[in-house]
């Protein structure tokens, strides 16, 4: 897939042949296997859950731009048919998304969301973290989706899924700066640990948390940044070892390992 232009229709091109590959590999493994990455979910657990997962967006997307309190709780169905409902919820999806703009505005829960485009590339990612799942669970060669798709993937899990404070909220960084290169993209993040801090005038919680933000990203130029520590890679390598999919084996670090940590403890926290 080193040919995706990451266009609009390409993330749909990708939702389409990640879900159906997610089906495929969930089809060749037992319905109670444990899923590696996830050890409470099962296989029919994992198949049930993309489906979930797209038939909201499919909702959300359709009835655009109104907000999720008017969508439909997804039923479970019996474990042997939850496959052929995942994919049932990919179509739905993909045809809700097909009849509208990118640019049409559509409810997210993210700052940098609001639009069918930020659906389409979440999406997208979604549907190629759990093949990963699938593949992993049924003991099938985990596939690269190629390096233009893996370098968009590191970019949205840093970008969207960790970074992004709401318009009330703000970010005191504490000096502590993690590095990630992608040494097959040309491409480097920069992420900043600190505290995020706000009183949300819907509920009313006041937050005082730990968080990372992403404050650099950029061509690669082997500069020489004040950083804290640096995970050096192929795009693919950190984006399995950002979602917890893949370990660092393939991974040079280099600095304090305790930030490495730090970054994985704040994504595991983010992407609960």
């Amino acid at each position: 897939m080193d040919t995706v232009d990451l266009s609009f229709d390409s993330y749909a091109g990708v939702i389409g042949q990640e879900s159906a590959r997610t089906a495929d590999a969930l089809e060749k493994a037992p319905l109670s296997a444990q899923v590696p990455a996830c050890p409470d979910w099962s296989t029919a657990d994992l198949a049930y859950h993309l489906g979930e997962v797209q038939d909201f967006w499919s909702q959300i997307v359709g009835n655009a731009p109104a907000g999720p309190d008017d969508a439909q709780d997804t039923e479970r169905l019996p474990d042997d048919e939850l496959v052929a409902f995942l994919r049932t919820r990919t179509d739905a999806l993909l045809t809700a998304i097909a009849a509208h703009d990118p640019a049409d505005p559509c409810w997210s829960w993210s700052p940098v969301g609001g639009t069918v485009g930020w659906v389409l590339r979440r999406q997208a990612h979604e549907a190629l973290v759990h093949r990963v799942d699938a593949e992993q669970t049924a003991g099938l060669p985990v596939t690269d989706p190629g390096v233009v798709l893996a370098a968009d993937g590191v970019d949205e899990m840093l970008g969207v899924m960790v970074s992004g404070l709401p318009e009330w909220a703000s970010f005191t960084p504490d000096g502590q700066r993690v590095r990630l290169h992608a040494t097959d993209a040309g491409r480097e993040w920069v992420m900043a640990f600190g505290r995020f801090h706000g009183t949300s005038p819907a509920s009313g919680k006041q937050y005082d948390d730990e968080c990372a933000e992403l404050v650099g990203g950029a061509p690669w130029e082997g500069e020489d940044e004040d950083v804290t520590a640096t995970v050096s890679g192929s795009a693919w390598d950190l984006e399995l070892w950002l979602w917890g999919r893949g370990g660092t084996d393939a991974l040079q670090r280099d600095g304090d390992p305790a930030a490495i940590e730090r970054l994985r403890a704040v994504i595991v926290e983010s992407t609960q």
